[in-house]
């Protein structure tokens, strides 16, 4: 099984890979960079054909943010100094901010809204988002923002992957977006993720039911195995 990489500074060119190698023998999903350079190109109206391909062909979105000091989230000075870069905060902490602000904009620019059956995977178990989702809302709500549906409902359009690290964050994840939401996840970079990656599911101690969809009929369900 394999996802399908795009050219994605280009729209068209984009499209036109996706549409050549669509419905290859273990093509299930398409991979895609989260934003280039602080774009998030893929809220702009050009990108919206590709989407609509996506959501046509039933292959989910599966981001991941880019590395080099033009995609550091907040920019170099705040996550690539030299102290943060020695731990690796561009990373540990750029990477899930990364991701929450992407799940707040597929959102708040109606995309979810558009393209109702296009199906989404958060790395990071959603980075910040699931742990924030509660201020985002009172945000919106703050500031008059509408949204066609509740909050809440949206939170559970995405797919989450299991990379909380702690069994405590994975278990409030699941409390949060329910388990037929949340898919098994790893790392080629983070060793223990791909010699051990189930687990923090199997630490937790879940209903054998939603045990096995997390295990394994969540991934079946979404990438049609």
């Amino acid at each position: 099984m394999a996802g399908i990489e795009l050219s994605i500074r280009s729209p068209e060119l984009a499209l036109k890979e996706l549409d050549r190698v669509a419905g290859k023998p273990g093509l299930r999903a398409v991979h895609l960079p989260n934003s280039i350079e602080g774009h998030d190109y893929f809220f702009d109206p050009a990108y919206a054909p590709l989407l609509a391909r996506c959501e046509e062909l039933g292959y989910p979105l599966l981001f991941h943010p880019l590395d080099g000091e033009a995609n550091y989230c907040g920019g170099k000075q705040r996550l690539g100094d030299q102290l943060a870069e020695s731990a690796r905060l561009s990373n540990t902490l750029g990477f899930p901010f990364e991701t929450a602000t992407t799940a707040a904009k597929f959102i708040i620019t109606g995309t979810l809204d558009k393209f109702p059956k296009l199906e989404i995977v958060l790395p990071h178990s959603g980075g910040a988002f699931p742990y924030v989702a509660g201020r985002v809302e009172d945000g919106l709500v703050a500031a008059q923002f509408k949204l066609q549906r509740p909050f809440r409902e949206y939170i559970r359009r995405f797919h989450y992957d299991t990379l909380t690290y702690y069994p405590e964050t994975l278990r409030f994840l699941i409390d949060l977006v329910g388990s037929d939401r949340v898919v098994i996840g790893t790392d080629n970079f983070a060793t223990r993720d791909v010699k051990e990656p189930n687990k923090l599911v199997e630490e937790i101690n879940l209903p054998a039911a939603e045990r096995d969809r997390i295990l394994r009929g969540n991934a079946v369900r979404l990438l049609r195995l």
